[in-house]
């Protein structure tokens, strides 16, 4: 039996692949900050109107932390009391249920079609 040869790759395929992983990468990582999505916390639940060390609940120790990174109270008042909001909707948790569902079909339909390929090229019909 012969041995298999898999098919060839020009080098500008190869490079609009490698753009095009890229894209999609920086895509993946920068789309959802760049839309609000993710993210450092979002808001500051109870503000504070004339914040002191001891008003945002930090200790002698940790305001001295917070001085050395050149912070006053006024400064790290929103970096203290923000929290993350944990809050989703039931229409974003089903979009996201159906496009994962969707991209594993596509991928066993892929798979499925790239694995006869080899069949039939190592095998024949």
């Amino acid at each position: 039996m012969a041995h298999y040869q898999p098919p060839k790759q020009g080098k500008a395929s190869q490079l609009i692949d490698v753009v095009v992983l890229v894209v999609l990468t920086v895509g993946a990582l920068f789309v959802p900050l760049w839309l609000g999505l993710a993210g450092a916390a979002k808001s500051v639940t109870n503000p504070v109107t004339t914040p002191t060390w001891e008003t945002l609940g930090q200790t002698p120790a940790q305001s001295a932390k917070y001085e050395a990174l050149g912070y006053t109270p006024e400064t790290a008042h929103d970096l203290i009391l923000a929290r993350f909001d944990y809050s989703f909707s039931i229409g974003a948790l089903l979009m996201m249920i159906v496009v994962i569902v969707l991209y594993y079909v596509l991928i066993l339909r892929f798979s499925e079609v790239e694995y006869r390929e080899v069949i039939s090229e190592k095998f024949g019909e």
